[in-house]
């Protein structure tokens, strides 16, 4: 007798279309950045703050419901269902999309902050609630299809997204600063009045289709009290902080020399750091109320999500900058007296074409089209194929997703010589697909490879020029793009009954693209954008350390780490 419960397929396909939505507007924040430090005049460190308020919003939703959930003593999304859950989410993004209209026509870059956390603040609600309800919607067991089906869309809706925001936005894909300056603040407006309304339309479909079944999930967040006070304690830093942040960087007459947001945000990001640690080396010597913090795997594992995260956000939110100075990187050098006034002379004195600026949109693209490319390429593993078949897919899904970004580009008005202009990166997916195969579908190995050749690829953007500068920049998109699956995998491993405390830790982790970015963007702003690329090398050095240390530590607890299964979506 067969009792594997069918996939509710139209379920599936409503949620999916949430799924793309997602992806479409977290990147257009890749476009939308340099439209607004244009638009407001804003410094490189400023205009990171659009992802500082996007993310943050992801931490306070996740937090708000865990505390939540903490105090029912259950997952707090089964009092409303995890259907509820999304709809709920959706009308929150709706909220924020319909004040981003009074917000850009008040011309306060705080208002528009604020508008952009409300937005968030329902994606982090509608992720949460529509993880497990993909799961929900047929057989436990091939759960982690959905997942990937709904991964893969989200990575296209990122694909396509900077592309049809720079149409919307400029009528064209070439992000020209003086198309900018000449913009009726009309089309930004009505661009987010669209959005709101499409996020409208998918709350009214969940909330009234009798398709959608009223899934619950029901985990249960264990009471600890000693965690519970230690996330709440650097919460109110953190808000603090961020607070302070926009309040000195969103008024009038701001100060750009000013070190003062640097050292918040390091402030900031050393409570996190020095909070988790010491939760894990008090929980050793006494485990009674720490709960998943006494497991050194998660606190490590917290931070590399933190860190994979931010990375992933500032390589592609400082893009558009780079773009502006990559034919002057070898005679830059990393002179720190070097500064973006330099830039500018240099831009104005030898006449660049700003070839690379016009390029941007495909370009941010590209990056999370390479992030698409990498998603799929992993769920590869998730089909129960033969060992040859196996082989087949690995090289031709990778170039098939290629071929998509590319065809995407086109349909969207890129020129031919534009397009094949990227037909290059087709040696980088190479590389790609080699890490894969070294990696041999051991998670903590697979991590340390992509991890090294996250490092390197930054180190050789830093160090070259051109074509090659700029597309080993984009590649950290493809190495970072199965990353967040294999965290979280070795991260939860051997958690027990604090798993599902440990996964909302983990989700509140999302935080590290409120940090990194602006991180990179005050060092930019200090010295130049050329050196602030230390910042993604460094977190994929972290990210191929905890690779090493999680390794050590499950082997430890006797965890066998090369058999574990990491599908999951980001």
């Amino acid at each position: 007798m067969n009792t594997t419960k069918p996939t509710n397929y139209p379920a599936l396909y409503t949620l999916v279309g949430v799924f793309f939505f997602w992806g479409f507007i977290a990147s257009s924040n890749g476009v939308f950045i340099p439209f607004a430090k244009s638009y407001f005049n804003l410094s490189q460190f400023q205009s990171q703050l659009i992802d500082s308020a996007f993310y943050f919003a992801y931490y306070i939703g996740a937090f708000l419901l865990f505390i939540l959930s903490v105090a029912a003593k259950k997952d707090f999304l089964n009092s409303w269902g995890l259907k509820n859950g999304i709809v709920y989410g959706l009308l929150l993004s709706v909220i924020g999309a319909l004040v981003m209209y009074p917000a850009l026509a008040s011309n306060s870059f705080g208002f528009v902050l604020a508008a952009l956390f409300i937005i968030a603040l329902g994606f982090s609600l509608q992720q949460t609630a529509a993880q497990p309800f993909a799961i929900s919607l047929g057989d436990e067991s091939t759960g982690s299809y959905r997942l990937n089906l709904a991964g893969g869309i989200n990575s296209f809706g990122t694909t396509i997204g900077p592309i049809i925001f720079a149409l919307a936005l400029l009528g064209t894909t070439k992000l020209d600063e003086s198309l900018i300056k000449d913009l009726n603040l009309s089309t930004v407006q009505w661009l987010y009045i669209i959005v709101g309304l499409a996020f409208l339309i998918a709350a009214i479909l969940f909330k009234f289709s009798k398709k959608l079944p009223e899934a619950k999930a029901d985990a249960t967040i264990e009471n600890e009290a000693k965690a519970t006070r230690l996330m709440s304690l650097i919460t109110i830093v953190l808000v603090i902080v961020l607070a302070l942040v926009f309040y000195q960087n969103t008024g009038e007459n701001v100060d750009h020399s000013s070190k003062m947001g640097l050292y918040l945000i390091l402030i900031g990001m050393g409570t996190l750091i020095f909070g988790l640690l010491y939760s894990n080396a008090k929980a050793k010597k006494d485990a009674d109320g720490w709960g998943a913090f006494k497991y050194p795997q998660l606190v490590l594992g917290m931070l590399a999500i933190f860190t994979y995260v931010g990375v992933e956000v500032t390589i592609q939110s400082n893009l558009g900058e780079y773009l502006k100075h990559v034919d002057f990187t070898n005679y830059l050098g990393f002179n720190p007296e070097i500064t973006f006034a330099d830039f500018n002379k240099l831009l104005s004195d030898k006449k660049v074409d700003g070839y690379w600026t016009e390029l941007t949109p495909m370009l941010i693209s590209l990056y999370w089209g390479s992030l698409m490319i990498g998603r799929w390429a992993g769920a590869i593993a998730a089909f129960n194929l033969t060992s040859s078949a196996k082989k087949i897919a690995m090289i031709l899904v990778p170039y098939v997703a290629f071929l998509v970004i590319l065809v995407s580009n086109y349909i969207a008005g890129n020129s031919t010589e534009n397009i094949l202009s990227l037909l290059p990166y087709a040696g980088v997916i190479l590389v790609q697909i080699a890490g894969f195969w070294l990696g041999q579908e051991k998670p903590a190995k697979t991590l340390m490879i992509f991890g090294f050749l996250g490092m390197l690829a930054m180190f050789t953007g830093m160090f070259t020029t051109g074509s090659i500068s700029v597309f080993s920049f984009v590649s950290g998109g493809l190495f970072a793009s199965v990353m967040w699956p294999v965290i979280f995998s070795l991260a939860l491993q051997g958690l027990g009954k604090f798993t599902s405390q440990g996964s909302a830790f983990l989700i509140m982790m999302i935080l590290g693209g409120a940090f990194i970015p602006p991180l990179q963007g005050k060092i930019a702003d200090m010295f130049n954008i050329t050196v602030s690329y230390w910042v993604p090398l460094i977190g994929f050095g972290y990210l191929t350390l905890f690779a090493i240390l999680v390794k050590k530590i499950l082997i430890k607890q006797h965890i066998d780490v090369d058999k574990l299964a990491t599908n999951g979506t980001h």
